[in-house]
């Protein structure tokens, strides 16, 4: 039997005023790790969704979360170019009804070990797409929902 990929998850609750929720799961494959995002209670269309440096969910407004997970020093920027923060991932799309699923694979971060590993950190939604130029953060807006990262 072969072992388990090393796995992380992190559930997602609204940050003050909001009703965003929902999980987001993590599995490492090799150098890469496989990303799946179910949310509800988002407001239709895209938001900015990322990894942030700091594990801390607790400020109203998800601010103590801190900046993108930028180990590598890089340029906020869209995750399919080269030059991205470590956090930085595909934009989160919600349907009418405000429910968003994502399934990508992202290269830029480790689960359970390393300058990159997660583990520890935060996924947050913001309540506004990302337009992936802007530094450091995407003018992406308000944090929406803020989840913290921990070992499955």
């Amino acid at each position: 039997m072969m072992p388990a990929e090393p796995g992380a998850r992190a559930a997602l609750a609204p940050t003050a005023g909001n009703q965003a929720s929902g999980t987001v799961a993590f599995v490492a494959r090799g150098d890469k790790v496989r990303v799946t995002a179910k949310v509800a209670g988002l407001a239709p269309g895209p938001h900015g969704f990322h990894i942030h440096e700091k594990g801390d969910c607790s400020a109203p407004d998800a601010m103590s979360a801190g900046g993108h997970f930028n180990p590598a020093g890089k340029p906020h920027g869209d995750p399919a170019t080269p030059d991205h923060h470590g956090g930085d991932m595909p934009m989160l799309t919600a349907d009418a009804a405000g429910n968003a699923t994502l399934e990508a694979t992202i290269d830029t971060v480790t689960i359970g070990g390393g300058a990159n590993d997660i583990v520890g950190r935060a996924v947050v939604i913001h309540k506004d797409p990302d337009d992936f130029k802007t530094q450091p953060t995407g003018n992406s807006g308000a944090r929406v929902a803020c989840g913290v990262i921990a070992r499955s």
